[in-house]
């Protein structure tokens, strides 16, 4: 058995290659040329291909266009911000940034495995975005261009107005535990007055808390009932409104007990929960955002006359036939026509 080697694959066709190295395509001929010829040889010790082979290089791959994301600083310097796919270790890491390092004019290049979010720093007149998207293609890794002001969606904003939630409903159930506590020790020997003013002052640390902090779920039960259903919002808002509600009632009446303890730290936890389940989308929101750059990106379209024509997602309609690459994706919606489809 004969393995590729650039990807790792087994090759079942004729080898390409006069050496004593077998490749399955020119691409990673290609690949393996550039990577040795830069010499970063060690990436093929260091790598650890968990996830599948290395991906395949597209010799035939076009290039989105990068020149209407390169944005020029104060300094004169050119960035780019590219969202890069197909690395499965840091090793995919290390030679993206070492690459392009070697490319004359390129300041910096910074990857993030994360987030596969590439950041590069160009001297406009030595490097230009095509030279750096073509080595990328080369090495066999997908890219996509962003604007990261544009990825600044309100998600981040109700993040922040989420976290600030929390920290006042903390900071409300720990001083009205701290007067809760005091009520029940002393319960026994409490005056009447005493208590009362205790209870009170309770309230008005609850009232603007819950006010405030319960607004994530007041506005989604709001929602959902002016759609004319429920959701798991509609009873959570009902709670935390109606005990500190029956709370004042109660206190108004000087009885014994009061619930803003309760509704206040029943809010607050909560609210950890719903932060904690806002954190683990973050995964699902970094591929949003890569669907986002996709859109921004342009596809193959293969016209009558046998020529491709790079186009904008936006702008395919139905009938039109499109080149996608081995591994690579597209903004757009369609049924294989030729070729194999790579499982996930």
């Amino acid at each position: 058995m004969t393995l590729c080697a650039h990807c790792g694959r087994e090759i079942a066709a004729p080898a390409v290659g006069g050496g004593t190295l077998a490749y399955c395509c020119t691409g990673c001929e290609a690949a393996h040329a550039l990577i040795s010829g830069l010499g970063l040889d060690r990436y093929y010790g260091r790598r650890a291909l968990a996830d599948g082979p290395a991906p395949r290089p597209d010799a035939t791959a076009e290039l989105p266009d990068l020149d209407s994301f390169v944005k020029t600083g104060a300094d004169g310097t050119a960035r780019l911000h590219l969202l890069i796919e197909g690395i499965q270790c840091g090793a995919c890491v290390w030679l993206i940034e070492a690459a392009l390092a070697r490319l004359p004019g390129v300041l910096s290049a910074r990857l993030a495995m994360t987030t596969r979010r590439l950041t590069v720093r160009f001297q406009p007149g030595e490097a230009s975005a095509e030279s750096i998207g073509r080595r990328i293609l080369t090495l066999g890794y997908r890219l996509a261009p962003f604007d990261p002001d544009a990825l600044a969606t309100a998600t981040d904003a109700a993040q922040r107005d989420l976290l600030k939630c929390l920290a006042v409903a903390g900071f409300a159930a720990a001083n009205i535990m701290l007067l809760s506590v005091a009520i029940w020790s002393g319960h026994a020997d409490m005056s009447p007055a005493l208590r009362d003013l205790l209870h009170w002052v309770s309230a008005l640390i609850a009232l603007p808390a819950v006010a405030y902090a319960g607004r994530p779920f007041f506005r989604s039960a709001l929602a959902a009932l002016k759609a004319r259903r429920t959701n798991m919002d509609v009873p959570i808002s009902l709670a935390v409104i109606l005990t500190p509600a029956m709370s004042v009632i109660e206190t108004m009446r000087h009885a014994e007990h009061a619930y803003f303890d309760s509704a206040v730290t029943l809010l607050f936890f909560l609210l950890v929960g719903r932060t904690l389940e806002r954190l683990a989308r973050g995964r699902a929101r970094s591929t949003a955002e890569r669907l986002v750059a996709l859109a921004r990106g342009t596809v193959a379209v293969l016209g009558e006359d046998g020529r491709t024509a790079a186009l904008p997602p936006s702008r395919v309609k139905p009938g039109m036939t499109l080149l996608v690459p081995t591994g690579g994706r597209v903004g757009a919606d369609g049924t294989l026509a030729d070729g194999a489809r790579i499982p996930p």
